[in-house]
């Protein structure tokens, strides 16, 4: 139906340069900008790799297949309003649209796949292991400046030139890098507005480098108002600092799928098991204390013959004492003393036991298996992560060679991307069919059943460059 509409108007109106596809509705998005925005992958796909072989169709192609041979196809993608060159861009809009679905599949769609690599192999990862080298420079400046502070009341007057010298350049640069990794985060929330449900696929690196920020530029105002106050944040920035070391593992693969894995696993099986054992810690603590508070006019601790009630210590009738001893007893820690004082002691055997039953055996054990089952279900998606996190470092440089053939029948130079694919050597993990639901715009991928060869099997590819070319001047077969 969409490609009957294309023709239908290139037939009757041909004389005007006004293509239907660059029409742009209320909120600015083209046909192809706005499937990729409702995650429509089979309509995406279909615009990206539309293919028309008669001559007079041929302006209406976004997909031309300049030569074949054998199982090797040459082939030159109309890349216009895809890449970042251009404002509102395809890849921007699935880049830094956290709400919208599918947005690690939908890189996978061919020609944006192959581009995104060769930005990424061209000069991304050398720009991204720059900032890797600058941070871990920054990091170990900041950390001699935490390990070598002065002690007393800050700020502190320079005494030795040469040593405090070197301690304030190094407080400076701990500031100013806080202000830029601020800034940077302002920046990316202000573009895309972080969300519990795109905490699963960008991560929380943005949140925590903007948490370091904040911790070490309070800090900065605390020593210089002299409030000793300063080193608790100063501790806390800096472990934030050395946790910051994992975003950039996105830049290997086997470092990067760990880290995803560490991030889904936090926010998915740990942090429901937290919900739960925190209601039944604080449960089974409060009913603890209960029990204790109403002995408080009897002794308390062991007595072999020798008075105790004069040492002061915690007891279990204060419920921050025994939330820390309790915690302490699941992980092996704790060391609970059973009074003989108890008044309820089958109370007391009864809530200990079942706390030790929901807690020890039951609610560790379930989280252990379900930490299996997770690794096993979601490492597919962990690669669709990792690509789409590593997309994300590819910046908005324009690498374009401009090339005008001058053919008269059609004078608009396209910016396309040319890709060689040998279609024998295909990865299994990417052969996959993609069905669109126009009801359900979350698509489920199906693997083709024995004997069917599908048609989305990519690709291994043997060079790539992007040109200005004119899809006229393509050889055609």
């Amino acid at each position: 139906m969409y490609d009957q509409i294309l023709i239908q108007h290139n037939n009757l109106d041909n004389t005007t340069n006004v293509s239907l596809e660059e029409i742009e509705n209320n909120q600015g998005l083209t046909p192809l900008k706005l499937a990729a925005k409702l995650g429509k992958i089979g309509l995406f796909k279909h615009i990206l790799q539309r293919e028309f072989v008669g001559k007079e169709m041929r302006p209406l192609s976004r997909k031309i297949t300049e030569w074949v041979y054998g199982p090797v196809h040459s082939s030159l993608y109309d890349i216009s309003s895809v890449d970042t060159n251009e404002d509102n861009s395809v890849l921007d809009i699935i880049v830094f649209g956290s709400e919208m679905p599918n947005r690690p599949e939908m890189l996978q769609v061919e020609p944006l796949r192959s581009l995104l690599n060769y930005k990424w192999d061209k000069f991304a990862s050398k720009l991204f292991f720059i900032h890797f080298l600058v941070y871990v420079f920054y990091l170990v400046i900041f950390t001699t400046v935490a390990c070598y502070r002065k002690e007393g009341e800050p700020p502190f007057p320079i005494e030795n030139v040469i040593v405090d010298s070197f301690r304030l350049i190094g407080e400076l640069i701990s500031v100013l890098g806080a202000v830029w990794f601020l800034y940077k985060a302002i920046t990316i929330f202000r573009r895309n507005p972080p969300n519990f449900n795109s905490l699963y696929t960008d991560g929380i690196c943005d949140i925590l480098f903007f948490l370091q920020a904040i911790l070490v530029l309070i800090s900065a105002i605390l020593y210089v108002c002299g409030q000793r106050e300063y080193v608790g944040l100063l501790v806390l920035s800096l472990a934030l600092a050395w946790i910051n070391v994992l975003y950039y593992s996105r830049g290997s693969k086997h470092m990067g799928l760990y880290s995803v894995m560490m991030q889904r696993m936090i926010l998915g099986d740990l942090l429901t098991f937290l919900c739960v054992y925190l209601v039944l810690l604080v449960g089974f603590s409060a009913g603890k204390t209960t029990i204790d508070s109403s002995n408080d006019s009897l002794p308390r601790g062991r007595s072999f013959d020798v008075e105790t009630f004069l040492c002061k210590k915690p007891t279990y009738n204060d419920l921050r004492f025994t939330i820390l001893e309790l915690f302490k007893f699941t992980i092996g820690m704790g060391d609970l003393e059973f009074t003989d004082h108890v008044q309820y002691k089958e109370v007391f055997y009864i809530l200990l036991i079942s706390y030790i039953v929901l807690t020890y055996i039951l609610l560790l054990n379930m989280l252990i298996a379900l930490m299996g089952n997770t690794v096993e279900r979601i490492s597919k998606e962990n690669v669709d992560i990792w690509n789409l996190q590593e997309i994300s470092q590819v910046n908005c440089n324009k690498h374009w060679c401009e090339k005008n053939h001058g053919v008269p029948n059609w004078s608009i130079n396209i910016a396309c991307f040319h890709l060689v694919m040998n279609w024998r050597q295909w990865r299994s993990d990417l052969g996959v069919v993609q069905e669109e639901d126009p009801g359900n715009p979350i698509i489920k991928p199906q693997t083709p059943s024995p004997g069917e060869t599908s048609h989305t099997h990519t690709h291994t590819h043997t060079h790539t460059h992007t040109h200005r070319h004119t899809p006229e001047c393509c050889p055609l077969t």
